[in-house]
């Protein structure tokens, strides 16, 4: 999964985004649609965008892309309020002009024969699986089957909703999906120790693995593993894969400075076929093998 910079010298532009909309949800979470059509063409489920929060804020933050249309030319951005520069991102009102810079880094890239993905998403991890997700319904269609775990101790960027598409492994309590999911009929299941209705009470990996064990040998053996979130979650998910022998990829998050490689702030320690590598997430990534990440 890793290219380097070299492979996207072309491809990262930098654009004066129109915002076009920004909606609130709970825990100061915010979804904001920007029009960026050069970004929106070349974005990849896993990729992210460098955004200028406000004039008066220097740094740039990195926010993965959540959905993009090329036909349309506009990306979306899930994030939630942290810091004064997230602060200033959430003031900005449709006709605002946004700085960004994308789309950047790899992306997720499903196995031959893999017919059963298992996307897990965690918190602000959650943007890369529903553009994969989407990615995943329009290449296979009715034969999609996918099947996509979000967990979250806030509540949910979105209005849960009860699912119709059944889920091995479950419990009857553990009814609730996510709209956009149900719409493009793939299977959804929500996790969280909040207490929120319709949702597993634990951790999202512990709900991966009540549907893993549910599944044959034979529909095991079509399992891939995409998964994004905070680093306990990775390390995991990572351990689930190993335990079962299957394969995964993980998109890292990772504080960062230039995001296109030049500063090195952002490395990670991967082990490689010729030994350990010092990585840089941005370029490299944010997409990598998870037992090369996380080897034991």
């Amino acid at each position: 999964m890793s290219g380097g910079g070299k492979a996207q010298r072309g491809t990262i532009f930098v654009e004066d985004a129109a915002v076009l909309a920004q909606d609130e949800y709970p825990g100061q979470q915010y979804v904001i649609r920007l029009h960026a059509p050069l970004c929106a063409a070349q974005a990849r489920p896993g990729s992210f965008t460098h955004v200028c929060c406000d004039p008066a804020v220097p740094m740039r933050r990195p926010l993965s892309i959540m959905r993009a249309s090329a036909d349309g030319g506009w990306i979306e951005l899930l994030y939630k309020v942290i810091g004064d520069g997230l602060r200033h991102l959430s003031s900005r009102q449709r006709g605002d002009s946004v700085s960004i810079i994308g789309p950047i880094g790899n992306s997720f890239v499903a196995g031959p024969g893999k017919s059963r993905p298992l996307l897990i998403g965690g918190g602000v991890g959650i943007p890369p699986m529903v553009f994969l997700a989407e990615s995943l319904a329009a290449d296979h269609g009715a034969a999609n089957q996918t099947l996509v775990l979000m967990g979250s101790e806030l509540p949910f960027p979105f209005q849960t909703v009860a699912s119709a598409l059944p889920v091995a492994g479950v419990g009857k309590e553990v009814t609730h999906g996510m709209p956009l999911m149900e719409a493009l009929g793939i299977a959804s299941r929500l996790a969280s120790g909040s207490d929120f209705s319709g949702c597993y009470p634990g951790f999202v990996t512990e709900l991966a693995r009540d549907c893993l064990r549910a599944m044959s040998d034979q529909e095991l053996a079509e399992v891939e593993i995409f998964a994004c979130g905070p680093e306990p979650m990775l390390a995991a998910v990572t351990g689930l894969a190993r335990e079962l022998d299957l394969p995964c990829q993980i998109s890292l998050e990772e504080f960062m400075a230039c995001a296109v490689g030049g500063c090195a702030g952002c490395t990670v320690e991967v082990q490689t076929a010729t030994g350990v590598a010092m990585q840089r997430v941005c370029v490299d990534g944010p997409v990598f093998d998870a037992r090369s990440i996380y080897t034991a």
